[in-house]
């Protein structure tokens, strides 16, 4: 009894240990010049500059990264891009770790003024979502081709099913737009 009284104490105080190790951590990537990986981060370091009016460079980048100025936070994202416009998407919305995990799109919708640092580069945009079925047919189809692995012409009933979770509110797609 008394040996189970010592492992039950000391995996306490290394759960202890790991949930103020981790908090630290959050705490501290707060203060980062950015997004570690999936880890939400600090304000961009560099100068911003105004959003470009073609961002077909940005079509096959697989991730960027993105800063809200309210709240100040900034994290890494899926982009998609067609016509010169780009799209963020944030899914699984609807989901228990989405719920607790995705605050930003709340923050987004409210004020949608953000950075955009693509290779180092840092453009002001504001995000502007859309549930519009005739701009996100292509974004989706986008989406399904760079993140999903599909072959255009994707199939409708893959875009339908897609465009069931925008209406749903489980998928979230976002505009970026130069601010006026």
């Amino acid at each position: 009894m008394k040996t189970f009284l010592t492992i039950a104490k000391t995996l306490l105080k290394l759960l202890v240990a790991g949930a103020i190790s981790l908090f630290l951590f959050l705490f501290t990537m707060g203060f980062a010049d950015g997004p570690w990986g999936v880890v939400p981060g600090g304000s961009f370091a560099e100068t911003s500059q105004p959003a470009p009016a073609d961002w077909s460079f940005a079509k096959e980048y697989d991730t960027v990264e993105f800063q809200l100025e309210e709240p100040v936070s900034s994290r890494t994202s899926w982009i998609m891009e067609h016509n010169n416009r780009i799209f963020i998407p944030s899914g699984y919305m609807n989901s228990t770790v989405g719920k607790i995990w995705k605050q930003w799109p709340m923050h987004a919708e409210k004020n949608g003024n953000a950075l955009l640092r693509i290779d180092g580069q840092v453009f002001e945009v504001r995000m502007q979502r859309t549930k519009e079925a005739a701009v996100l047919a292509p974004i989706l189809s986008e989406l399904a081709r760079k993140y999903m692995g599909m072959v255009p012409p994707i199939e409708d009933k893959v875009l339908a099913g897609m465009q069931q979770q925008v209406i749903s509110n489980n998928l979230w797609v976002f505009e970026l737009v130069g601010r006026s």
